[in-house]
């Protein structure tokens, strides 16, 4: 074969076709072949004995010792080498190396060489080359050491800068003044440095054209080494990903829109947080304005709003500026925006479809019929050219409008971002939808909570109260937790805490059930364990009759089933205090020096459930003590419920001084957090006694000729208390009631008279029969005493202690006026 043959259309290394020769263990040629001498036209004679080195051209024989040592390392070298013919003249070949050990252990090399000089592709011109990289769609571009052109393609002219004759000598900077030079330079820098490649970096910025235009492009640098390995300069190709840039940011902004937009149930707050969210990753300056009946959470009815030729009315619920210098010109939130029939927020709005207009009149003025400042500005005041109007639209039903305006020299909203747009509006929509039918049903849960819990406490002269509740459930503000005062005979008062399971609109309900039911009971004035007892059987029964389990949604006698409460009585006469709790936590006690006690209350089943018979404790409290009664919420610590942890810190907190009603809101902040893991009720009373000029107390032997003396002695007693008004009515009372003691019991009878804020005529005997209120006929002689002691006196009534019985009256002696109590709803 002969030269001009050997290496036509070869493109890979060719092992048949190669010129072998063979090396001795310091690169001289020990053997030498024919293919060997018509490749490099040495004789035997000649190549033999001559080192492989001086058969390369001299740029090669400095490679050869660095090639023996890889030889010896990996085994063998393969690559490619500039070989030099007998005449002198340079032939490219590529050669491979490998180990050829004789027999007895002698090192020995084969080479295999193969001409490559018309093998395309190995030995191109540069005309070739530089006709490749110039009509390649990626933009190319060569510097040199000082980051300044030496060669560009006809691509790179799309990305800005000019033609290349205009570039070379230039710098990045010169060329595109609007992108970020220093940091492409700074790329360029670390690759001329290292030597490492930087592939994929990503350049964001703008065009500096009209209007401003953000583009994305992906750089990749290289660097170019002269044959000694010396940086020449940096090679980068620019592919332009501008679209795949802002799908990525449309993406990332909706991803940000459902993570910010409808945090809270909050009307006015989720408005906002739509303004927030466009501002600046789509739109400059955005509005949103809701139809008013949105905001009061009112029923709307579907579809888009009616036509209409008069102005339409909404309420601005939120917006943002990018830049400060058109607040001035906003109407603030919570304002009423008014748009003229016509406009496009208006035809938005009747609709129900979207509106864009890329160019905005700059001379057309604003499209609500007033401004901030009194007048109407014009569009090319407020620097806005471009405006896109997206309905609020949820459940096929309109709620406002949403504006998206560009200002200056950005460009113009597409059709991409319309949709982006509708995307926004459209979860937000939701959210806001959501938010209204929250407000329409809290409203109406505010409603129950005002008939379920009271918005004051009675006036009484037995203790200063206060009470403090914080719900679990932030949707309603209800929860099953609940405390109430009930004034009783004698100038007592009944002080109750409950509590139901769960949370809600039923809970509540069921809450506000088991009130009632304690009011009723606590009428009749038993004692605290038989007030739970009946209680109890109500619960059960309603629970059985309902036959439902309990806790079943919507039952409000099942719900009752588990409910805790604790109810203590006291007495402001002789501090005397009696209570029973069922699966309740008992009560606390602040003495008067300070010091935190926690009552011995044997606990009673919970209400419903069955069990062991209630339990009473009786004891006597200092004036000035304070019983907190509390729901099991207030111990708890997370989810976590350990009732001498929760009691220790409620020592604590107990233990400070102050206003009562600061002191049981400082308790509350001190031990629940904002959002309590369960509901939390706290009722603080500090006792009060009655003085003995207050208290009057007689005791009678039962003889009728004693009603005479009784009587005049509790009018004696009206006469120092300056109370002779009602002296006629008194002595009615106290005959009538001493009358029926002497003649119906046995034992001693005791005549009380009680000044508070009504005159209380109590008379005690030992019977254990209650006196029944008749209605006698005309013809009869007797039986009108209890009939006019209902008819004169206030309210009247029977309660049965240890000994005996007593029957009671009250007259007035002030309005009860209704003032505010110290109850406080959070």
């Amino acid at each position: 074969m002969g030269h001009e043959e050997y290496g036509v259309g070869r493109e890979r290394f060719d092992v048949a076709d190669a010129a072998p020769l063979l090396l001795d263990p310091q690169g001289v040629v020990t053997g030498w072949t024919g293919e060997a001498r018509r490749l490099l036209a040495y004789p035997a004679a000649e190549a033999i004995g001559r080192k492989l080195a001086d058969l390369l051209t001299a740029e090669d024989a400095q490679r050869v010792p660095d090639l023996v040592e890889r030889c010896r390392r990996d085994g063998g070298w393969t690559g490619l080498l500039t070989a030099r013919r007998r005449d002198g003249q340079p032939v490219r070949v590529t050669a491979r190396i490998t180990s050829a050990e004789e027999a007895h252990g002698g090192e020995r090399w084969l080479v295999l060489l193969s001409e490559l000089a018309d093998a395309p592709g190995w030995d191109m011109s540069r005309t070739v080359l530089e006709r490749m990289v110039a009509d390649a769609p990626v933009g190319i571009a060569i510097v040199d050491t000082d980051l300044r052109f030496v060669w560009s393609n006809a691509a790179l002219e799309q990305f800005g800068g000019g033609p290349a004759q205009r570039r070379l000598g230039l710098r990045f900077a010169d060329v595109q003044p609007g992108l970020d030079a220093q940091a492409v330079e700074a790329q360029m820098r670390h690759v001329l440095e290292t030597g490492e490649a930087v592939v994929g970096y990503e350049h964001v910025g703008q065009v500096l054209s009209a209007p401003l235009r953000e583009t994305a492009h992906m750089l990749s640098f290289t660097r170019l080494d002269d044959d000694q390995g010396n940086p020449m300069g940096v090679y980068y190709t620019v592919v332009d990903i501008t679209e795949r840039h802002r799908a990525r940011q449309r993406l990332a902004l909706l991803d940000r829109a459902g993570e910010s937009i409808g945090r809270s149930l909050d009307l006015m707050r989720t408005a906002q947080e739509l303004a927030d969210v466009a501002v600046p990753g789509l739109a400059d300056f955005v509005t949103v304005d809701l139809l008013e009946t949105v905001l009061r959470g009112a029923e709307l009815p579907p579809g888009p709003l009616a036509d209409t030729d008069e102005p339409v009315a909404l309420r601005r619920a939120g917006y943002r500026c990018a830049e400060d210098d058109l607040v001035a010109s906003v109407i603030d939130i919570g304002e009423v925006v008014a748009f003229r029939a016509g406009t496009p927020p208006v035809l938005c709005l009747t609709t129900g479809r979207s509106w864009r207009e890329e160019r905005l009149d700059p001379s057309a003025r604003d499209w609500t019929t007033d401004a901030p400042s009194g007048r109407q500005a014009r569009f090319r005041e407020l620097g806005l050219h471009s405006v896109m109007t997206v309905p609020i639209r949820a459940r096929g039903t309109t709620l406002g409008i949403t504006t998206f305006f560009r200002r200056h020299r950005r460009e113009p909203f597409d059709e991409e971002d319309l949709r982006l747009a509708e995307d926004l509006v459209s979860r937000a929509a939701v959210c806001v939808d959501n938010a209204r039918r929250y407000t329409r049903e809290r409203d109406a849960a505010l409603v129950l909570q005002r008939s379920l819990l009271p918005h004051r406490l009675p006036e009484q002269d037995a203790v200063e109260v206060a009470a403090c509740y914080r719900p679990a459930d932030e949707l309603t503000g209800l929860g099953g937790d609940w405390y109430d005062l009930i004034p009783l005979s004698g100038a007592r008062v009944a002080l109750v805490v409950g509590e139901v399971p769960g949370h809600g609109i039923d809970a509540a309900a069921a809450m506000g059930q088991l009130r009632t039911a304690v009011r009723t009971l606590a009428a009749q004035d038993l004692p605290p364990e038989e007030v739970l007892a009946h209680l109890d059987d109500l619960v059960a029964r309603s629970a059985r009759e309902e036959g439902a389990e309990p806790g079943t949604a919507g039952s409000a006698g099942t719900q009752c089933v588990g409910s805790g409460c604790v109810y203590v009585v006291y007495d402001p006469v002789d501090g005397g205090c009696a209570m029973a709790a069922a699966g309740h936590p008992a009560p606390a006690v602040v003495l008067p020096d300070g010091s935190v006690t926690f009552v011995e209350l044997p606990q009673g089943p919970p209400l419903g459930v069955g069990g062991p018979p209630f339990e009473a404790v009786e004891l006597s409290l200092a004036e000035g003590s304070t019983l907190a009664l509390h729901t099991d919420g207030l111990l708890a610590r997370g989810e976590t419920w350990a009732v001498d942890a929760g009691r220790e810190r409620l020592r604590r907190a107990l233990q400070g001084a102050g206003p009562l009603e600061s002191h049981c809101r400082h308790v509350v902040d001190a031990l629940a957090p904002a959002r309590p893991y369960d509901d939390v009720a706290l009722l603080m009373a500090r006792t009060k006694r009655l003085g003995t000029e207050q208290v009057a107390a007689w005791y009678l032997d039962p003889d009728p000729a004693l009603v005479a003396d009784a009587r005049r002695t509790a009018t004696r007693q009206l006469a120092r208390w300056g109370l002779d008004e009602l002296a006629f009515t008194t002595e009615l009372v106290v005959s009538e009631l001493v009358t029926n003691a002497i003649r119906h019991a046995t034992g001693p009878i005791r005549l009380r008279l009680i000044r508070e804020r009504a005159l209380v005529c109590e008379v005690f005997d030992s019977g254990a029969t209650a006196p029944h209120l008749r209605h006698p006929r005309t013809t009869d002689e007797g039986g009108r005493g209890l009939l006019l002691v209902s008819q004169l006196t206030q309210r009247w009534g029977t309660r049965f202690v240890a000994q005996g019985k007593i029957i009671w009256a009250e007259q007035s002696l002030t309005e009860l006026a209704e003032v505010p109590g110290a109850a406080h709803l959070e």
